[in-house]
């Protein structure tokens, strides 16, 4: 026998508030100075990533993914959640698709990159996150947004 969970509207909300806020707080630190030391915060040694078709595990394969990369600037343009079963609060399956430019765009290309070079160009991405929560994070109230880690990764590359 199996049981079927129905979100109410307000549980929607509630997802989709923690959604919003890991979204802001996932792009705005890694588009930060300290993303290396930040970023990685947001994952368990258990969480799997796959960025663009390479894999690493865990907060220390995020920090040694970004490391080495250039300095980013994202430009979200849409996101939607959906929570997922099983759990209260639901774990989220965050979608989000954008912009993303490595080092200091087109203007800090030295005068000799061709003109039609991906480097420090804008590239469209697709980014999935399934979000988990968080059990060290204090219990919260009724009608608050839970705290939650990235369990899964996947970004893309897509233009």
């Amino acid at each position: 026998m199996t049981t079927t969970t129905t979100f109410t509207r307000n549980d929607i909300e509630i997802a989709t508030r923690a959604a919003d806020a890991f979204t802001r707080l996932y792009y705005t630190t890694y588009d930060s100075p300290t993303r290396v030391d930040d970023l990685p915060k947001l994952y368990r040694s258990s969480s799997t990533v796959t960025w663009n078709g390479n894999p690493c595990q865990g907060a220390e394969g995020v920090k040694k993914l970004i490391q080495d990369m250039p300095s980013t600037r994202h430009e979200v343009q849409s996101y939607d959640c959906h929570p997922i079963p099983g759990s209260q609060p639901p774990s989220l399956l965050v979608t989000v698709s954008g912009n993303v430019t490595h080092g200091r765009g087109p203007a800090g290309n030295p005068v000799s990159t061709p003109v039609k070079s991906v480097d420090g160009q804008p590239r469209v991405f697709f980014q999935s996150f399934m979000l988990v929560p968080d059990p060290t994070a204090p219990v919260v109230k009724a009608g608050e947004v839970a705290k939650y880690y990235v369990d899964a990764d996947s970004m893309r590359f897509v233009g």
